[in-house]
């Protein structure tokens, strides 16, 4: 079993910026792909970005050239770098990993608003 657990969200104005962080229990944390989803409410969760086990990444088109993920094996931990929020950023961000099985995160509340 893989215990993931997210920090760093928050409230934060638009415009503003954000850095979320996901945390692994696992030493294979290095095989695994793993990715930030959001759920805002009353809305689908939906794949924000993702970052395979040789760092290639893709992001969902709302959130290019805004958001960064980026992961560290030595700290088994991941990273979502989010700049220029939008209000329609606010959600509860998970975090997945994926590779022999799915693991989820308990999820962070980010809340953009002014």
């Amino acid at each position: 079993q893989v215990q993931l657990v997210e920090s760093g969200g928050g409230l934060v104005q638009p415009g503003g910026s954000l850095r979320v962080s996901c945390a692994a229990s696992t030493d294979f944390f290095h095989f695994y792909t793993m990715a930030w989803y959001r759920q805002a409410p009353g809305k689908q969760r939906e794949l924000v970005a993702e970052i395979s086990r040789d760092s290639v990444t893709d992001y969902v088109d709302s959130v290019k050239g805004r958001f960064t993920i980026s992961r560290d094996n030595g700290k088994k931990t991941i990273y979502l770098q989010m700049n220029s929020l939008k209000p329609e950023d606010t959600a509860v961000y998970y975090c997945n990993a994926r590779w022999n099985n799915i693991y989820w995160g308990q999820g962070t509340q980010v809340t953009v608003s002014s």
